[in-house]
């Protein structure tokens, strides 16, 4: 009877932990995400606005000759 009862207990325990070790993971990759994002962003703008540039200025120094008419 007593190995039974740890078993069982040991089940609770082990499905408990379970339930906290992902809630305490998921609440921490939340957090790490907060404190990313802003300079996830700033550097997603960067990139942007460096391959715009670019893509400006090779379109401008080709001088592609269907485009100047409009």
């Amino acid at each position: 009877m007593e190995e039974y009862m740890v078993h069982r207990v040991m089940q609770r325990v082990d499905v408990l932990l379970d339930q906290r070790l992902r809630e305490a993971i998921a609440l921490a990759i939340q957090e790490q995400t907060r404190s990313v994002l802003p300079r996830l962003r700033e550097e997603i703008e960067s990139v942007v606005r460096h391959a715009v540039y670019e893509a400006v200025a090779d379109e401008l120094a080709s001088g592609n000759p269907t485009e100047r008419g409009r």
